[in-house]
């Protein structure tokens, strides 16, 4: 069967390296000219994943060297190469739900939900069942195949969580949406109430490194959120759970996140990007550069290499017209429909972007 310029490259390429990855698993790549060490050493690590050999921390931090635009694009690539051998080019599209605004306990620097700051938002109490079913129908139709039902505070009452089963009892009848929930913090006894009512995902994230935690949040400490996502685990339960970069953390405190997340073995990794709120602490952090944020998404991939890791919020404000090229860079999945206090890109043109993209929609 004759192969195409780009495929008979890739072959030799791997012919050269002693290779045995099936052409059918490829995505098309450049070729490789001698000399240029850092492409040479992503497409050994890309290889080494491939086959079964997981990146070390000294690696991952190394691949934040990558400076030339044609390394930039070379490494991004390969990140989208993994994400095409391990996940055969599906997406995940989800959508949320801010089903309990504001008047939160806890003192997160980036969240304009805390009572703690003194910010502009919408805040109101739980949304009654009628209110998340409808908007879980509205998101079906943009095409969200998940829906998550996400509340603000530490933990809620027993009534509000009899709220989030009966919508999600409806909303498991009335579409073909999965659902999550992002509720905080919950007990065994809750879990198990919530799961009966058909809610296999919580979402739950780390939102940093353990080191950096503190700096983030005092109310509550990283350890508690840890714990909080073995037990989903120990419940049975699928756990998305990613976190925040741009907040001035440091590329070991992103690489450290990315590896705890592994060993959790979360099954899906939102990324969020900054996005500062007026009133909160981290209002005039600076943003990060594009590539400082391309590099981090490929670096996920290389970490996580069988995960969905999702863009979410934020991806509007830092990377703008770039989504498209993250989106080429191993990212899986993105939110649409809106966030938590903020409104985002039209769910048309998100369909789109990944259409363009080369995803895959069933």
């Amino acid at each position: 069967m004759p192969r195409s310029k780009d495929e008979v490259i890739f072959f030799n390429i791997f012919r050269r390296r002693g290779g045995s990855v099936p052409l059918t698993k490829c995505c098309r790549w450049e070729s490789l000219s001698e000399g240029e060490e850092m492409k040479e050493f992503v497409f050994k690590i890309c290889e080494e994943i491939i086959n079964g050999i997981n990146i070390s921390k000294k690696n991952a931090l190394e691949l934040y060297d990558v400076q030339t635009s044609t390394d930039l694009d070379f490494f991004l690539m390969s990140a989208r190469r993994l994400f095409d051998y391990f996940c055969d080019g599906k997406n995940d599209l989800c959508s949320i739900i801010n089903a309990k605004s504001g008047h939160c306990s806890e003192n997160c620097a980036y969240c304009s939900q805390s009572a703690h700051f003194d910010c502009d938002i919408s805040a109101y109490s739980f949304l009654s069942a009628d209110e998340i079913v409808a908007a879980a129908k509205e998101r079906e139709k943009i095409g969200a195949k998940r829906f998550s039902i996400v509340t603000s505070g530490g933990s809620l009452h027993d009534s509000d969580l009899d709220n989030v089963c009966e919508a999600a009892i409806r909303i498991k009848k009335e579409t073909s949406l999965e659902i999550d929930a992002s509720l905080g913090f919950l007990s065994e006894e809750q879990i198990q109430f919530i799961m009966k009512a058909g809610i296999k995902r919580f979402h739950h994230n780390l939102e940093t490194s353990e080191n950096f935690f503190s700096k983030i949040c005092t109310t509550h400490t990283y350890r508690e959120r840890h714990e909080q996502i073995q037990l989903f685990k120990t419940m049975g339960a699928e756990v998305c759970s990613g976190g925040i970069i741009g907040m001035g953390e440091s590329r070991v405190d992103r690489i450290d996140l990315a590896f705890a997340l592994k060993e959790l073995d979360v099954d899906s990794v939102p990324i969020n990007i900054l996005d500062p709120r007026p009133g909160t602490p981290l209002e005039n952090e600076p943003p990060l550069f594009v590539d400082e944020i391309l590099k981090t998404l490929a670096i996920f991939r290389f970490i996580l290499p069988e995960k969905t890791i999702k863009l979410a919020g934020g991806r509007e404000r830092n990377l703008g017209a770039f989504q498209e090229k993250a989106l080429r860079s191993g990212i899986n999945g993105m939110i649409i429909g809106g966030y938590l206090t903020t409104t985002g890109e039209s769910a048309k043109n998100d369909r789109q972007m990944m259409l363009n993209s080369g995803y895959i929609f069933e």
